[in-house]
This record gives structure tokens, C-alpha cells and sequence, in this order.
């Protein structure tokens, strides 16, 4: 059929996708359990990635610039505020929040117009599923925004990573065997 895509894995890609789906499904059902803890998880990471970015930054600075003062700005700048998000992470919840409800608004559009090209082929409405999804989960947060931030951050992540697992398990069992 003109213009429809067909989904082809051979069987080791199939067990890497089930394993990927199961994964995410779990860490989808820990944020929905525990969504401040996962919430406070992701601040943690991201603020590490700014500290460690900083001290990349610090020893370049270090090693062509240390004369300069500006030039020492960035990875102070990298290194604080990821201090701040570390011990902090209420903080910068609403700013957070407000990025990721754009990400979910972008990734609803992104899995509706995917699904939309897939269709007929089987698995599309799991597609069209997790991107209408991804739009509900945009706007319930907006609505709530900046006072259910943090848990409900948690809570979206893990609801999100639940369905991406279901989705590419379900896309994984539909798409045909190599010849």
C-alpha cells in the first residue's frame, strides 16, 4: 500500500524491545507509587549533570583561560545552580514542570502524527493512544501549574514512561518477522 510504513524486527530486536518495554513499564509503575521520589530523583540527576558539567567547564577555564575573570562565570554558574537543584529541588519544580508540560504537548504531537502515518498498519492505535495521552497529561498539568509541581511531576514521568513501555511492547508483538 502507497505511503504506509511496515514495521520488520528479527527476533533479537523483538527481546531487546520487550526488555526496553518492561523497564520502562516498571519505572513508570515506581514514579506513579512514589511520584515525589521520582520527582526528587530527576532533579538529582539533572543537577549532578550541571555540577559535573561545571567542573568540565572549570578545568578548560583552568587550562587556556584562568587569567580572565568572565571566563569563570559559566562553570560557576553550571556548578550553582546545580547545587541549588540538588539541595533544592522544590525550587525549581514550576520552572521544571512548565518544560516538561511543553515536552508532553510536543510528544503527544509527535506520537499522533507518527500514528497517523503508521495507520493502517497494526500497532498504530497504541500510537495514537500514548499521543493523545501525552496531550492529556500536558493539560492536566498546565491546570495545576506551579502549585502540584513537584509530585505531580513524578506522577506525569511515570505515567509517561508506563505507557511508552506498553506502547513498544504492543508495537513489538504487532510488527512482522523477518523472511
Amino acid at each position: 500500500m502507497p505511503g504506509t510504513i511496515e514495521i520488520l524486527m528479527d527476533q533479537r530486536s523483538r527481546k531487546f524491545l520487550t526488555i526496553a518495554s518492561v523497564v520502562l513499564m516498571l519505572v513508570g509503575v515506581l514514579g506513579i507509587a512514589l511520584p515525589t521520589l521520582m520527582a526528587v530523583a530527576i532533579f538529582a540527576f539533572i543537577g549532578w549533570l550541571l555540577v559535573l558539567a561545571g567542573i568540565v567547564v572549570a578545568y578548560l577555564t583552568w587550562q587556556g583561560f584562568r587569567w580572565q575573570g568572565i571566563a569563570w562565570l559559566k562553570p560557576f554558574l553550571l556548578m550553582a545552580i546545580g547545587l541549588l537543584i540538588i539541595f533544592f529541588p522544590g525550587a525549581g519544580a514550576a520552572t521544571v514542570g512548565l518544560l516538561l508540560a511543553v515536552y508532553f504537548l510536543m510528544d503527544g504531537f509527535s506520537g499522533v502524527s507518527f500514528a497517523w502515518e503508521l495507520r493502517p498498519q497494526p500497532g498504530w492505535g497504541w500510537l495514537m493512544f500514548n499521543g493523545v495521552l501525552s496531550f492529556l497529561l500536558a493539560t492536566v498539568f498546565l491546570v495545576g501549574w506551579p502549585f502540584t509541581s513537584l509530585w505531580l511531576i513524578g506522577l506525569l514521568i511515570g505515567i509517561s514512561l508506563f505507557i511508552d513501555g506498553v506502547t513498544l511492547l504492543m508495537v513489538g508483538l504487532a510488527a512482522k518477522a523477518f523472511a
